[in-house]
């Protein structure tokens, strides 16, 4: 036993010992509230302590795609972890990735009365990994990286997982920059040959004649100036060689294709013999395949035997439901780029968006996002002044619509006459808002059950109208 007069003493030396060790260390209890937060996590995650000690963890975090956290999952499963990677966002916004030991704690009983986790921070090592995997020609894209939750993205994400399971070509169908490229490169490293080349060439990047000898190789004196050189189905042999904009290829060349297509052989130009190759065809069109047949640009035959397995990728009109999430991961990854703080569009900007057709689809949004950023201050929102023209001129009403924060409702007595209905609309939805989260005692992820909302959604609003405990 204790001398209860060492007590003080021994509280004092351990709060010095967990802030002494250079590992991240989370305790909570058996309702989620954290009771222990040494320094190192409060560096790793870039929070003082006042702000996360006796708060529930889902107050104050958000994971990537709603994923509860490892914590959670180790209080109410009882679930086990160990070198686990785990990415998710504090409460400014600012993305976190952590190597974790996560574990429960239990009574003599067996009860769970708690959990701990024990993080090493990798949120730098995994920055400097991303900005590396963008100079390398190979793939880097994955399902995960994929962003969006409507239900239009998912049943393409689902059908294109199961593409991984087989060594079929493919074609993807979709509008110019709805992201087609992704889901190549997402099934390349979903399958087998993940390990392997993968190699991508727009085929209306260059002409026939040079497109032509960049596939299929050339061996020496095949026409002046010529050497051996292997084409790229020899350099992505085992591998999977993605053909971009395939309908633009000549009617010669998608008949050689289509050979080399059926018989998994090749023949360098100039050369006498045919070479065995073992490569997946991923191929895209930025079209209707068959309007592309009907105007002779793509040949019915090569078209039958590319899509053995077919996905359309839909338009970002089609899944606007997705803008919030696209919206948030473009302003984080320019943020990091161009080392500013801006925290968000304005509800005004946000409206506009999903008023807009956006001809240019996730890449017109992207470098909106990146072109509204380049005018702007340091950690001010995104408005209605820092969008291109061709957009302000088509929505010239939002020019005038207020981006200034939300005041509660003013008393009856106070009501002005020349009030808009935008602004009206604006503080009802205020004031229902923190309505439910007093309901449900400011807990944001029963809240935006109770809204029929996502968690990011609700996020979102508090942010915009600075909704605070």
């Amino acid at each position: 036993m204790y001398d209860e007069r060492l007590l003080p003493k021994l509280d004092y030396i351990y709060h010095q010992l967990l802030d002494a060790v250079d590992v991240g260390i989370h305790i909570v209890d058996h309702e989620g509230v954290s009771v222990v937060y040494n320094r190192k996590m409060s560096e790793i995650e870039d929070m003082d302590k006042i702000d996360v000690l006796h708060r529930n963890i889902m107050d104050i975090f958000m994971f990537t795609g709603e994923e509860e956290s490892r914590l959670m999952q180790a209080l109410r499963k009882g679930d086990l972890r160990k070198n686990a990677k785990q990415t998710y966002f504090n409460y400014k916004g600012q993305e976190i990735t952590t190597i974790n030991d996560t574990f429960p704690l239990r009574s003599e009983g067996g009860d769970i009365i708690g959990a701990v986790e024990i993080a090493k921070d990798i949120t730098r090592l995994e920055r400097l990994t991303r900005e590396n995997a963008r100079e390398k020609p190979d793939a880097r894209y994955t399902f995960d990286q994929i962003i969006g939750k409507s239900d239009a993205i998912m049943e393409v994400i689902s059908n294109a997982k199961r593409a991984t399971r087989t060594t079929s070509s493919v074609l993807i169908t979709g509008e110019t920059g709805t992201g087609k490229e992704l889901f190549a490169q997402s099934i390349h490293n979903g399958s087998e040959r993940s390990s392997k080349p993968f190699i991508s060439q727009n085929c209306a990047a260059l002409p026939d004649t040079l497109i032509e000898s960049i596939l299929f190789g050339t061996v020496k004196g095949a026409f002046t100036g010529a050497n051996e050189h292997p084409g790229l189905f020899e350099q992505a042999d085992g591998g999977t060689l993605l053909l971009d904009e395939i309908n633009s290829l000549s009617a010669p060349l998608q008949a050689k294709l289509l050979r080399a297509l059926q018989e998994k052989k090749i023949r360098r130009i100039g050369d006498t013999k045919d070479r065995p190759v073992d490569v997946r065809i991923l191929a895209t069109v930025n079209e209707d395949p068959l309007v592309s047949i009907n105007k002779n640009d793509l040949r019915e035959d090569l078209y039958y035997r590319l899509s053995v397995v077919s996905i359309v990728v839909p338009p970002l009109r089609k899944r606007k439901d997705d803008l919030v999430h696209l919206v948030e991961h473009f302003i984080e990854k320019y943020n990091y780029r161009f080392q500013l703080k801006v925290p968000c569009v304005s509800l005004g900007v946000m409206e506009l968006f999903n008023e807009y057709d956006w001809p240019g689809n996730v890449r017109e949004l992207e470098h909106m996002i990146e072109g509204a950023m380049n005018l702007i201050q340091y950690d001010e929102e995104i408005d209605y002044t820092h969008l291109p023209p061709h957009v302000r001129h088509k929505f010239p009403l939002y020019a005038t619509y207020s981006f200034a924060p939300v005041q509660a409702f003013p008393p009856a007595v106070e009501k002005k006459p020349n009030r808009t209905l935008q602004s009206f609309m604006e503080e009802a939805e205020r004031v229902y808002i923190e309505e439910i989260l007093q309901q449900c005692e400011w807990n944001v992820t029963q809240a935006a059950k109770e809204l029929g909302v996502s968690r990011q959604s609700l996020q979102y609003r508090l942010k915009k109208y600075g909704i605070k405990k």
